[in-house]
């Protein structure tokens, strides 16, 4: 799967969700009239799903910020390279959707249609997030030339994880559509699917970052010419910058795919879920953090895009066959 036709099926898949899950929303029961006012109680509103009023000065920040790393995430696509983190900055982008359409839920807030797309963008597109940190590491790997220090090679580990991702992606994808269903079997059924996926997601998340960290420990103790390669250069052109960043993107990934775990264990109306404080502290912070941090350490001026890392190991293997010949 080339990352292009990956990044177009995210894309797409997240729209065609939203449209099935409204689908599915409407194929309702009888309920109760709506209330008068439907700002006067959001708590206890059975039309309202988010239970509160979506804060706008909130909404503005959160979209403002996401919408500039985006942009800037481009800009530094055009001019320093790093293809490699297309799906991230498409994903920035969708985010920044889902973000948005909660202006259109304090306008409405009882628009289940506004809802189910503001859930699915804002829930599904850190999967890209997750898959371009995936193919960062397997990079940063053949930078340094340290497989040895990988339990699995790194154009591998880039096809593990990143099919991981899809699956895991494509389960939640499918739990989301479902749980957005007015009939309460079909939405139950939909929430454990989707926890599920949520699960496995976090679960081959932590799986990746215990196998990031020991390559970076194994790097710095058997490999100490390639963990100082760049010593000679100033510290934000240095690898060991980026590979920071890796770190400080991972732990803000961790904590909103614990925090997501958590609430939607509890239920859709569970404290977690009907508290706008904790979305944007432990969902919407800790991955604006983790994108956000790529800004200073664009990947694109750390590593050579692929056709460029290719050449430079067919001459680095060129250059070990020519010193084993003359033994």
């Amino acid at each position: 799967m080339s990352r292009s036709s990956g990044s177009s099926l995210f894309t797409w898949t997240l729209v065609l969700l939203s449209s099935v899950s409204l689908s599915l929303a409407q194929k309702g029961q009888n309920l109760p009239p709506h209330p008068a006012d439907p700002y006067a109680d959001p708590q206890n509103d059975i039309y309202n799903p988010l239970r509160y009023i979506a804060s706008n000065t909130l909404t503005a920040i959160s979209f403002a910020l996401v919408m500039i790393v985006a942009l800037a995430q481009t800009f530094f696509l055009w001019r320093k390279g790093g293809r490699f983190m297309l799906s991230m900055i498409i994903a920035c982008y969708t985010f920044a959707i889902g973000l948005a359409l909660r202006f259109g839920l304090h306008a409405q807030p009882e628009s289940k249609g506004i809802y189910i797309a503001e859930y699915l963008f804002v829930v599904l597109s850190p999967c890209g997030f997750i898959a371009a940190n995936y193919v960062l590491l397997g990079r940063i790997s053949r930078w340094v030339r340290g497989d040895d220090h990988l339990w699995i090679s790194p154009r591998r580990i880039t096809l593990v994880f990143v099919m991981s991702d899809v699956v895991t992606f494509l389960i939640q994808a499918a739990g989301g559509a479902t749980s957005t269903s007015n009939d309460p079997q079909v939405a139950l059924t939909g929430a454990h699917i989707f926890l599920a996926g949520l699960a496995l997601q976090l679960a081959s998340f932590v799986v990746f970052s215990v196998l990031y960290v020991r390559f970076l420990f194994r790097v710095s103790k058997y490999s100490p010419s390639a963990w100082t390669q760049d010593s000679s250069l100033p510290w934000y052109r240095d690898w060991r910058s980026l590979a920071t960043a890796l770190i400080v993107s991972c732990i803000g990934i961790l904590i909103r795919s614990v925090y997501r775990t958590i609430e939607l264990s509890e239920g859709y109306h569970g404290k977690l879920a009907t508290t706008e404080s904790y979305f944007y502290g432990l969902d919407t912070l800790p991955l604006f953090l983790a994108i956000a941090i790529y800004v200073p350490f664009w990947p694109g001026r750390y590593l050579p895009d692929v056709d460029a890392l290719k050449e430079m190991e067919m001459e680095a293997q060129r250059g070990s066959t020519g010193s084993e010949e003359e033994k």
